[in-house]
């Protein structure tokens, strides 16, 4: 049997999937990235290896953060191209706006008819990231998911600083003056909220479906606060965190199609 292998090594997570030649999903592998994206690659190939499938049955393509640290795969491409071309195939639609809330930024990608069409990344702060909502829930000495769930039950209250550093001293303050925590949770959503319906004002959406990928798309919460403020329904599925691999993993069937191996990528 042939796989494609997609790698998507995040700044915090490196998700992989395993498909067959019939697109079929059959594996999907999860662990964190920790200090070495090197190692991650590596641990990932050893996994592949325990469950019998060995490098002359797959190729491979790698994306995300760290997608230069692994030595085996046959391309590297880029997120904004997986991720594109991922949620096409887990949501199903030719035409759409990817929200990808990553650990260290936010893309958000418009696509159209199957292609990126434009896109905008917040890559100069961690503000609206996964690492936000991490700190703020550290600060709070809650988990992200318990964090979310608190914001549900809370409100009137914001947080007036875009920096991750500032916002956190707000925090602090916040608590110390003896603000419940439901209403500093809510005021944390909300920030990241805000920051995703600024950027997605530089793009032209067309009115097409709004889907959210990474690894905060299973938050509840989260996804309805940002059907809030971008006025559409926001998307989500099971397969949401992992739209990375699964578009690298179609880039592996693509290639192959058209006889490409050990290209660079785009």
């Amino acid at each position: 049997m042939k796989y494609y292998v997609g790698i998507d090594i995040g700044s915090t997570c490196a998700k992989t999937v395993v498909m067959n030649e019939g697109r079929e999903i059959l594996h999907r592998l999860l662990r964190p990235t920790g200090w070495s994206s090197v190692d991650t690659a590596i641990a990932i190939r050893a996994q592949l290896s325990e469950m019998g499938i060995s490098p002359e049955e797959y190729s491979a393509v790698a994306t995300g953060y760290g997608r230069i640290s692994v030595p085996y795969a046959d391309r590297c491409v880029t997120e904004i191209t997986c991720h594109g071309k991922g949620a096409c195939f887990v949501y199903r639609k030719r035409d759409l706006t990817v929200v990808d809330i990553g650990g260290q930024d936010t893309k958000i990608i418009v696509v159209e008819d199957g292609a990126v069409k434009d896109f905008v990344m917040n890559d100069k702060c961690s503000a609206g990231t996964g690492r936000f909502l991490e700190v703020m829930a550290n600060t709070l000495s809650v988990s992200p998911g318990e964090l979310c769930q608190l914001a549900s039950r809370g409100g009137k209250v914001s947080i007036s600083s875009m920096c991750t550093v500032f916002a956190e001293s707000e925090v602090v303050s916040l608590v110390g003056r003896g603000e419940p925590k439901e209403n500093i949770a809510y005021a944390v959503v909300d920030s990241i909220v805000k920051k995703v319906v600024s950027q997605s004002s530089k793009l032209r959406m067309c009115g097409s479906a709004v889907c959210l990928t990474g690894g905060l798309c299973g938050f509840e919460y989260l996804r309805d606060s940002l059907s809030r403020g971008l006025g559409v329904p926001v998307l989500a599925s099971d397969d949401g965190r992992y739209t990375g691999a699964v578009g690298a993993a179609l880039c592996v069937e693509a290639a192959g199609a058209h006889g490409e191996k050990g290209a660079a990528g785009r």
